[in-house]
């Protein structure tokens, strides 16, 4: 099923969303803000073109930057 991302405004707002959801029996979890960067990285890695293949040595040049 579909999700939806709700972004409050503050810490009041934030309780506030998750007392109402959790009263109308709605499955809810509270993302820290590691766990949202672990998530756009993991879309990020997703939407990657897995076909094109780089050479090691282009690799290697940009590791060293």
């Amino acid at each position: 099923m579909d999700s939806i991302i709700v972004n409050p405004k503050n810490e009041k707002e934030l309780k506030f969303i998750s007392e109402l959801l959790e009263k109308l029996g709605v499955n809810n979890k509270i993302l820290s803000v590691s766990e949202k960067e672990d998530l756009g990285l993991s879309i990020l890695m997703s939407e990657a073109d897995r076909v094109e293949e780089v050479p090691r040595e282009e690799i290697y040049r940009k590791l060293q930057k």
